[in-house]
This record gives structure tokens, C-alpha cells and sequence, in this order.
């Protein structure tokens, strides 16, 4: 009973339906025909003005809605004497908006159990006198990089930070989609919003909980609940004709029968309710499935367009491939020494956010070079970093950027597959880097899952050289590449694929390519922020495979939402056809009308379930059991990474 009451609290023109309605079922069996339909009349009249307000309102703004039906429906019965028949109208209508809302909850579950496991608190371990560590609970909010916190069995790690033990297993599931736990080892990263095993471990943190991997998804996540799905863009498809067909057989059965009890009688199996709810339902759905994947899609807009693309452009470094470039040559010029050259490029490109300086400094840390401080640093977006170390002035990045202080530099031709990084000391080319980055291991087949699926114009544009470009393109099935791009080409070149367009990509220079895009995918379990808010879906792990699969479950979701709309498009015109032969009374069509609404949602709610992998795309996994390596990110410093 208490349920019931608070179902009703949380629904009040539901609950006051009813109450009207059962006083005036209680009128009528008490003989007091002439109060009951003057409380039904009033209580009817109201809620017509009510819903002619909003109708109006929202023809204003250009959108034609589906409550006309339901207007012309309640103001029939009333007008014929069937306010019965109006009152379970005017109850379908609020209980359709209240089983909506219930629906849709269910349907983001998994977005809204992230938002309902956001760490609140962490207990941060200070030294204390005569060696021993005192600990205080503190909110996340006051965290701070450097600070030490210990991280309880089965609680959530509250920020980004490093590993101080020797081991711990953590559960990244809400975060990647990746069920298996994940073996840690003392210095790995750990991931704010994972979950403890069953030992405490300490952590360092490395970013304050605005920055934390986490607290981004959250932010994400709220986006994807704030957003509108297209239900009236999908709604308003059937809109117009449905509207028309139905007034059409009514006014039919009307001038047919010469009773215009028959055009109630029709009308009100014509109410709305599977249009309007149907594909909120299955668009939240969709989403939710997506989430549970590892897979944050902003909006069911999102989805609709993932759902009709015919285009997709990938980025290439740390994209299509791992983004984890290793060193094979050192080329000098001008007399310098290798291991010099090497340790000062290291040393400047501290204060690059690039990935391919993240490969510079682990080939000089493999070879014990020790990096030096630098001051007057500055790292230019897409070309390179300059730096003052040891007194010497050092460029390294693109070889345009250091033509730039010496015409002289040269590149020597690169094998397939291998990319360089041009440095210059004291204003003098000092030599090359060179590099080899690797395609991911499903790379090749989320590209032929993709043109199995119709898409054929897969193009990769990359800010990388063109032999590197073409080699591991090749590699991945892709046949148009565009090379040596700076981001403004990259958002010409996509304006140009026929639309829908889907770009992928990971770095701060892709971010204006993602928002260009009809429908923008960044990688962000290693990419930038700002790539991430600039698209409309973030893959949370770093597995380019999830590409397919949110093309894969925005088709599966537009398919649901569609054929929730014709199976209550369908049930109504048959039952109105009955009904305009006469054959079902006004109250027991708007009876009828409820088990059609609660067929729609109920087919609506298969969004929620669907494959969420393709065996094709599965990384190989490797490592002790319960380890799962290929689908977590790589240490080091990868986040704002730009192809230069």
C-alpha cells in the first residue's frame, strides 16, 4: 500500500485521475448520473486546456506535434455524452507520461549507476610524528596531486593516481566494459571510478578530481541524460499522415453510419501514446546498452546518426594505431653525437604533450640517459616544442619546424611504416629520430566489419608523412589516405565525404575535426580532453573495435525505435477500422489503446539488450588469468597527445 502511495505521490495528475475517476464510477452506481458527468465534463475540460496550451506553444515553435488526436479524442467523447470513455483517455495520457518516465529510468540504469557510484570522500595518509602515518577523511574535491591515499578493499579509487604497492587487482568494468579484473603492479596508473579488490592499497595521486578520468566520464555522462533523443524528429515522420489517416476514418465512419458516436468510437483508438513514448524509450535504451560497453554516446540524436552513417575517417596515431611509437634510429648531422642528440630531444620534449615524445623519453630512459631540466619552454600545437636546456637552445618536432631555424635539415627516405622527428640545438639541425608505430591488432577487421555493413568510404587523414601514412593504412584495408594535414584540412577533407560522416580520432587537433563531423568519436581512454568533449561519443577503452560497435548498437537501437513506432502505428489502425464498423464502444477502445501503448514500450525495451561484442573484433588478451593487458591504457603521458 505505502508503494502504491508513493507511486502516486511521484505522479499526482496520475493519482488525481484516478480519485475522479473513482468518484465518478461511484456517482454513477449510486444513481447520480448527472453530478458524475459534470465532475467527469469539468475535470476533461481542464486538462484539453491544459494539453491545448502546450500544443499551441509547441506549434509556435515549428514543431507539429501528435496531441491534436488526443485533444480531438477527449473533446468527442465529451461531446457525444461518453465521458467515461474521455476520463480513460485523459488517465492514458498522464499514465503513458508517467510509464514513460518509468521506462526511460530503467533504460538509463547503466548511465545513472555511474553518477550513483561517484566517490565522495578519500582518506589521504599524512606522515605523522615518530614515523607514523596518520589518515583523514577528506572530500574528493580537496584532493591534490602528490597527495597519498589509501584506497580500501571494495572502494572506489576517488582520482586518477599511481600504485605505491607491490600489486592490486581493480575492477574497470564501469569504466572500459572490460568484465575481467585487472592486475596492477606497483608505478602502473590507475584509473579513478575502478574498484578495489580485496586488500587495501595506497595510491599517489597524479590529478585532482576535476582531472580524473572519472569525474570526466561523469560530466560525459550527464550530457548523454541532458540530451534530447530525436523522438520528435522520428516521432514527426508519422506525425502529419497519422494524424490525417486517422481524422480521415473517423470522419469516414462518421458520414457512413450518419452517428457521430462512430467518430469517438474511432478517435479514441487514435491517441498518440506509442509515437511519443516509444522512441525516447528505445533511444535511452540504446544509450544505456552503449555505457554498459564501455561506450558514452551524448544524446539519442547520437544514435540516430550513428544509425544512417555512410562515411568514416580515422585519425592514424593512436587511433588506428597503438599510439606507442618506438625508437629504431638515431640519424646525426653536423657532427653531433647520437646519445646527445637523443638526450637533449628527451629532455625538450618533457614538455610535450605529443605521443610521439612519450616515445622520445622511453628510448632515452632504455639507453640511461638522463634528462636534464629545461626552462622557457613552449610546444607548438601540430608542429613541435622548443626548450632552453643546459644553456642550449633545442626545437625538436616537425622537419618544416625546424627548417625554420636551419633551411638545411633534410629527412633521408623512411621505410614503410616508420615516421621521423627532426631536431635542432643552437640553431643548427642535429639529426633525426626515427620511429615505428604499430596498427592495432583489430584494426584490419573494424574496418572490413564496416564496409560489411555498407560503409565503403573508409578514409584515414593524418598529419603523419605519406609513406608512414599509406604503409599502415594499407595495413588496416584503407585504400584514400590524406596526409601531412594540419587540423583545418582535416575538417575540409570531412566536409567533403558524403554525409553521415563518423571521425575518429584522439588528440587536441582532432577536436575541431570532431566537432565538424556529423557524428564525432574520440578515443579518450588515452586521448585529450578536449577531444573528448568535442565529440558526441567517447570510447572508454582503448579499443578501436568500439568504433563498430556503437555504429552497431546505434542500428540496432533506430531498428527498435522504428518498429516500436509501426507495431502501435499498426495495432491502432486495425483496431480503428474495427471500431468504425462499430464494433468497439468508446470505453472499451480506450481500454484497448493501454494494451497498445504497453506494447510499444515493451518492444521499445529491447534497446536495452543487443550483442555488445563482435568475436572479429575481440583484442587478444594475454598474461596471467584475470589479467586482461590489450585493452588498458599504456602508462606515460598521453593525455593532450597531437599528431605533428
Amino acid at each position: 500500500m505505502g508503494k502504491i502511495v508513493r507511486v502516486l505521490k511521484k505522479y499526482p495528475l496520475v493519482g488525481l485521475t484516478l480519485f475522479v475517476g473513482a468518484v465518478v464510477l461511484t456517482l454513477l452506481w449510486l444513481g447520480h448520473g448527472g453530478p458524475a458527468q459534470w465532475i467527469a465534463t469539468g475535470y476533461v475540460g481542464a486538462i484539453i486546456v491544459m494539453t491545448a496550451i502546450d500544443m499551441a506553444r509547441d506549434i509556435l515553435r515549428g514543431h507539429w506535434g501528435l496531441d491534436i488526436l488526443a485533444v480531438i479524442a477527449m473533446v468527442a467523447t465529451l461531446a457525444v455524452g461518453e465521458y467515461v470513455a474521455a476520463l480513460i483517455i485523459v488517465l492514458m495520457l498522464t499514465g503513458g507520461e508517467a510509464l514513460e518516465m518509468y521506462a526511460a529510468s530503467r533504460a538509463r540504469a547503466e548511465l545513472t549507476s555511474l553518477l550513483d557510484r561517484a566517490p565522495r570522500t578519500a582518506r589521504r595518509i599524512r606522515p605523522g610524528q615518530g614515523g607514523d602515518d596518520q589518515m583523514e577523511d577528506i572530500g574528493v574535491a580537496e584532493v591534490q596531486a602528490g597527495d597519498v591515499l589509501l584506497v580500501r578493499p571494495s572502494e572506489v579509487v576517488p582520482v586518477d593516481g599511481d600504485l605505491l604497492d607491490a600489486a592490486g587487482v581493480f575492477d574497470e568494468s564501469s569504466l572500459t566494459g572490460e568484465s575481467l579484473p585487472v592486475e596492477r603492479v606497483c608505478g602502473d596508473p590507475l584509473m579513478s571510478g575502478s574498484v578495489n579488490g580485496q586488500r587495501a592499497v595506497r595510491m599517489r595521486a597524479t590529478a585532482c578530481a576535476a582531472d580524473s578520468q572519472y569525474q570526466q566520464i561523469l560530466a560525459l555522462v550527464a550530457d548523454a541524460e541532458d540530451a534530447k533523443a530525436p523522438t520528435v524528429r522520428l516521432a514527426d515522420r508519422f506525425a502529419v499522415p497519422f494524424t490525417i489517416v486517422s481524422l480521415l476514418i473517423a470522419g469516414i465512419a462518421w458520414w457512413a453510419s450518419g452517428d457521430p458516436v462512430r467518430f469517438a468510437e474511432v478517435l479514441v483508438l487514435a491517441t498518440p501514446c506509442p509515437l511519443l513514448i516509444a522512441a525516447p524509450v528505445s533511444f535511452m535504451g540504446g544509450m544505456s546498452r552503449s555505457a554498459r560497453s564501455g561506450v558514452i554516446v551524448k544524446g539519442g540524436a547520437t544514435l540516430e546518426s550513428l544509425a544512417r552513417a555512410t562515411s568514416v575517417a580515422f585519425d592514424k596515431t593512436g587511433t588506428l594505431s597503438h599510439g606507442r611509437p618506438e625508437l629504431t634510429q638515431v640519424r646525426t648531422a653536423n657532427g653531433f653525437c647520437a646519445d646527445e642528440v637523443l638526450r637533449l630531444a628527451a629532455s625538450a620534449e618533457q614538455f610535450s604533450s605529443h605521443v610521439l615524445a612519450a616515445g622520445v623519453m622511453r628510448a632515452a630512459a632504455e639507453r640511461g640517459l638522463a634528462l636534464a631540466p629545461g626552462v622557457e619552454a613552449s610546444e607548438f600545437a601540430t608542429s613541435g616544442v622548443e626548450a632552453q636546456i643546459e644553456g642550449r637552445r633545442v626545437r625538436v618536432g616537425k622537419l618544416s619546424f625546424v627548417q625554420e631555424v636551419d633551411g638545411s635539415a633534410r629527412f633521408h627516405e623512411l621505410e614503410a611504416g616508420h615516421t621521423a622527428v627532426a631536431v635542432a640545438i643552437d640553431g643548427r639541425f642535429a639529426g633525426t629520430l626515427v620511429l615505428r608505430d604499430t596498427l592495432r591488432e583489430n584494426a584490419a577487421a573494424t574496418v572490413r566489419v564496416l564496409r560489411d555493413w555498407g560503409i565503403h568510404h573508409v578514409v584515414m587523414l593524418t598529419g603523419d608523412n605519406e609513406a608512414t601514412a599509406v604503409s599502415l593504412a594499407g595495413a588496416a584495408g584503407i585504400e584514400e589516405v590524406h596526409a601531412g594535414l594540419l587540423p583545418q584540412d582535416k575538417v575540409r577533407l570531412v566536409r567533403e565525404l558524403e554525409p553521415l560522416v563518423v571521425m575518429v580520432g584522439d588528440g587536441v587537433n582532432d577536436a575541431p575535426v570532431l566537432a565538424a563531423a556529423d557524428v564525432g568519436i574520440a578515443m579518450g581512454a588515452r586521448g585529450s580532453t578536449a577531444a573528448s568533449e568535442s565529440a558526441d561519443v567517447v570510447i572508454l577503452t582503448d579499443d578501436i573495435g568500439k568504433v563498430a560497435q556503437a555504429l552497431e548498437i546505434g542500428r540496432d537501437t533506430y531498428r527498435v525505435a522504428l518498429t516500436a513506432i509501426w507495431i502501435g502505428v499498426l495495432l491502432s489502425l486495425g483496431l480503428m477500422m474495427v471500431a468504425a464498423f462499430g464494433y468497439i464502444p468508446a470505453v472499451a477502445g480506450a481500454l484497448t489503446q493501454e494494451l497498445v501503448d504497453l506494447a510499444a514500450i515493451l518492444y521499445a525495451l529491447r534497446a536495452l539488450s543487443g550483442r555488445t561484442s563482435n568475436p572479429e573484433l575481440a583484442l587478444p588478451t594475454s598474461g596471467r588469468a584475470g589479467t586482461v593487458s590489450a585493452s588498458t591504457p599504456e602508462p606515460g603521458p598521453q593525455v593532450g597527445a597531437t599528431a605533428r
